[in-house]
């Protein structure tokens, strides 16, 4: 009955709170936030399809249209430019593949 898409907004919602208290929110977080600011005062159905048409009117993150070949070749290069070596540098590139 409930759709998958209603669910995960709701889901979402009811984790902000939480979330926001454990640190910096996530992009997605932040995406719901300045969504759910914007259609205030809305009830029902209206709610949720100014809620759909929103979020899937943001961009896709930046780091979502790149390779993993361009990720790497980015993240070597941060790593080199900052002249790390041994462990510094694994820790950096797993953190910089990860981030990016």
């Amino acid at each position: 009955m409930y759709r998958p898409a209603l669910l995960a907004c709701l889901l979402l919602a009811t984790a902000l709170p939480f979330a926001a208290s454990a640190g910096t929110p996530t992009p997605q977080q932040q995406r719901m936030a300045e969504c759910s600011a914007k259609n205030k005062g809305l009830k029902g159905d209206a709610y949720r399809e100014a809620q759909r048409t929103c979020l899937s009117s943001h961009p896709a993150a930046a780091t979502a249209a790149t390779t993993p070949q361009q990720r790497m070749t980015q993240c070597n290069a941060d790593a080199s430019a900052k002249h790390l070596n041994g462990d510094a540098r694994k820790t950096f590139m797993s953190s910089c593949l990860r981030t990016h």
